[in-house]
């Protein structure tokens, strides 16, 4: 493609998966170091015990064993530090038990750390931790976030009720005082069922430490190094932040659950030093299962409130959101600041409210997972609003046009400003694709074949772009959320960019590459994306929230500014004309009226040439860098149509059709944002048909640790998805006028699901997943 075109906007195939689809992508697990070692975690079979002993000198004393670390190694330095503070409804903070990176004197959750072996094979390893003789003094376990106290067993000390906060936005007495003057009130309990991340590449790290420099090296499997470098040196270890390096190389896979900084890694970088050889550690499976965050994990009642004519007037939630054991670093503002400022939906409802009680529980800690708050809200939201036009006899699309916001900016009574939006836009042209007229004929069809049909609307809003850092620091975080970007013009106008922001899927190294050439004027070949080693680059806070072009997009579309500011005045001199004459279009510096022009490269090459330029007003080179923090979120929406066929005898659910019609604002890559709603709106259909993580409510044993037990969506389960993006309403707020696009996918599809099998039924409520077991029983308890 001739620069001049133009890449943003064009389906320009992902440069990096040359590497990835011939097999010599490097990930974590693919590093080797000189005098390699590895490691291997004793965990916990006890969802809640004392550890009354522990005897580590056999294990110590075993072939090829290098050290053996308990949480006595430990008792010195920091626990894993929660990033956001949530204060309760009277202004006291959150209880924030200590996370220790091996567990001390106590374990809460089968899967917690009791020791580290290190040893010269993997195998070696393995032998030795089986030797480590604990004994446990086994104590009740709590399970169910929906009777916390039944045990009488407290998850942390510090908190003897189990919970962590009580949080409450909205205005709580605005709401009561709106029912009153409700004609109709539609109320529905439901679970947001709990998840496992199951990323394609499991955690792992390799540690390293360099006696001649006293600095270490982390390879690590991670969304954000700069962040993970940060907690683990400031917050845990106290190692010097410049003696630390964080590499995080091919990443296959995070959606969330790489956020986190986790103990294993934080443990091996500790060792390392004691070892003084390279320490590896790659999670299996089944350790992925009981070790990486989790998601979701919520149990609401919601209330809606209509007038006579179907209008919105208030809508109260209340939601017991489930944290695990531990604290995870960013587990508290889930639950809170990511889902309950999204209540509004895309709806003028002019008072809600929702108290959010977040509790301990002896199961694996959760935090965020694709959406992170924004799929529980946008589910609350959408099946309220379905089963409120079902009990009114509305049509669903109809009940959602009468009360879609309208006029921008909107203020939500939760908290948040929307800059822009056409939810008409989106909801008519769903209709549209979906074929929604010729819904009773295939309603008959299937029929005739003995075979229910539903139909579900689901009208999604979210948050992306998380920042700014000046409301996010207001709501309770404790860390910025700005991005940055440096942008490397060499010699011969060829271009290196480092990021912040980290790729793990996404595409940056070509969507962030058409946004260099574009603004440039350069070949796409010209331009080379550098991210995840924080040796390398400007300290950024990574990947997550669809944050990626929004905000690390944009850090390096300032640099670029500041770039081609430069090169004017470069040009100027060159041309001999004025720096405000000079204009940049098309990859040449050009003074306005005249024919008068120089080429990108001849500009960069000056720059290296000090004696070619006013070297006194100028420095040599051609170097900018650029940290942006926005001003506000960015608020992609859309709706999603779902169409489900069921089969009464067996309960099996086939989902026939599904459409998803969505407002990015500006798209740079239509093929890339093409095939990130595909995988979102895969993964949210796992989640509404089958995915569910359980725990025995009396053992505390996980009974879904494996793909025997754990169902995840296969090809024949996943519909042929007419997908489409509407030339939406653009961001107001950032030069490229992008949205993100990441998680639109698993936050609008469970409630489009969900819906149409209800539909189909002729049923209230269907809990998640709607597995054959579970829709047969609904079926069942229905005919009674």
């Amino acid at each position: 493609m001739n620069a001049r075109q133009g890449f943003i906007g064009q389906s320009v195939v992902r440069r990096e998966d040359k590497r990835f689809l011939t097999g010599v992508g490097q990930y974590t697990d693919d590093i080797s170091l000189q005098g390699q070692t590895y490691a291997y975690f004793l965990r916990s079979p006890h969802a809640h015990a004392r550890i009354k002993s522990l005897n580590s000198t056999a294990a110590a004393a075993a072939e090829g064993v290098l050290g053996v670390f308990t949480g006595e190694h430990f008792k010195a330095v920091g626990g894993l530090p929660c990033g956001w503070l949530i204060n309760n409804i009277d202004g006291t903070p959150m209880k924030e038990p200590k996370h220790p990176v091996i567990a001390d004197g106590k374990v809460r959750y089968v899967g917690d750390r009791v020791a580290l072996v290190v040893a010269e094979t993997l195998e070696q390893a393995k032998a030795a931790a089986q030797l480590i003789d604990v004994d446990y003094d086994v104590l009740p376990a709590v399970i169910d976030i929906g009777n916390i106290t039944k045990t009488g067993a407290s998850v942390p000390d510090e908190a003897p009720d189990n919970r962590c906060y009580q949080w409450q936005i909205g205005d709580a007495a605005g709401v009561e005082e709106a029912f009153k003057a409700a004609a109709h009130v539609t109320t529905l309990t439901f679970r947001n069922n709990r998840l496992v991340p199951n990323a394609m590449e499991t955690r792992g790290a390799n540690a390293i430490f360099s006696p001649a420099d006293d600095s270490y090296t982390l390879y690590v499997s991670s969304q954000n190094p700069h962040v993970e470098r940060l907690l683990m040196c400031a917050f845990v270890l106290g190692i010097p932040e410049h003696k630390m390096r964080v590499v995080a190389p091919d990443v296959g896979g995070g959606f969330g659950s790489k956020i986190f900084l986790y103990g294993e890694e934080t443990a091996l970088v500790y060792a390392s030093k004691h070892i003084k050889r390279p320490i590896k550690w790659t999670a299996d499976r089944s350790e992925a299962f009981l070790s990486d965050a989790h998601g979701r994990d919520h149990l609401t009642t919601a209330r809606l409130g209509l007038d006579k004519d179907g209008k919105f007037i208030a809508f109260q939630v209340d939601t017991t959101a489930n944290l695990g054991a531990y604290l995870s670093t960013f587990a508290s503002c889930v639950p809170t600041i990511l889902y309950a400022t999204l209540l509004a939906g895309q709806y003028a409802t002019p008072k809600i409210v929702c108290t959010v009680t977040s509790v301990f529980t002896n199961t694996c800690p959760v935090d965020a997972y694709r959406g992170a708050g924004r799929p529980e809200a946008t589910y609350t939201v959408e099946r309220m609003v379905e089963t409120a036009a079902h009990e009114l006899g509305i049509d669903p699309a109809e009940l959602r046009r009468r009360n879609f916001i309208r006029s921008f900016p909107y203020a939500t009574p939760v908290g948040l400003t929307y800059d822009t939006g056409d939810y008409d836009v989106t909801l008519n042209r769903a209709i549209e694709l979906a074929e929604v007229s010729g819904f009773e004929a295939r309603k008959a069809a299937s029929a005739a074949k003995g075979l229910k049909r539903g139909i579900g609307y689901s009208a999604y809003i979210e948050a992306c772009g998380i920042a700014p850092s000046s409301v996010a620091g207001a709501l309770g975080a404790r860390a910025g959320l700005f991005e940055a970007g440096e942008v490397r013009v060499h010699p011969t106008g060829k271009v290196t960019v480092f990021t912040g922001s980290h790729s793990h899927g996404q595409g940056h190294e070509t969507t962030f590459a058409q946004v260099v050439a574009d603004k440039l004027g350069i070949p796409l070949e010209d331009v080379d994306i550098q991210h995840g080693d924080t040796g390398k680059i400007l300290f950024g806070m990574g990947t997550y929230g669809s944050r990626s072009l929004a905000v690390g997009g944009t850090a390096i579309v300032k640099a670029l500014d500041k770039v081609i500011a430069k090169g004017k005045k470069i040009a100027a001199h060159l041309m001999e004309a004025a720096d405000s004459d000079v204009i940049f279009e098309g990859g040449v510096f050009k003074v306005a009226g005249t024919d008068k022009n120089v080429p990108f490269a001849s500009v960069s090459l000056t720059a290296y040439v000090p004696h070619n330029f006013p070297h006194d007003k100028l420095e040599p080179g051609l170097n900018e860098n650029a940290f942006y923090d926005p001003s506000n979120f960015t608020y992609p929406a859309g709706t999603y149509i779902c169409e489900v066929e069921i089969d009464p005898a067996t309960g099996v659910v086939k989902v026939d059709r599904f459409t998803a019609c969505d407002d990015f604002g500006n798209v740079i890559n239509p093929m890339i944002v093409e095939g990130q709603v595909h995988g979102g709106i895969a993964q949210g259909l796992g989640q509404a048909l089958m995915e569910n993580c359980v725990y025995d409510e009396d053992s505390g044993q996980l009974l879904t640790g494996s793909y025997m037990d754990y169902a995840m969506p296969r090809a024949e389960d996943i519909p042929h998805l007419t997908v489409e993006t509407v030339k939406g309403t653009p961001c107001t707020h950032n030069p490229l006028g992008v949205k993100g696009c990441g998680e639109a996918g698993a936050i609008g599809s469970p409630p489009a699901l969900i819906n149409a099998v209800c539909h189909a039924l002729g049923i209230k409520d269907m809990p998640m997943p709607a597995s054959p077991h579970n829709v047969w029983k609904a079926i069942q308890a229905a005919q009674r």
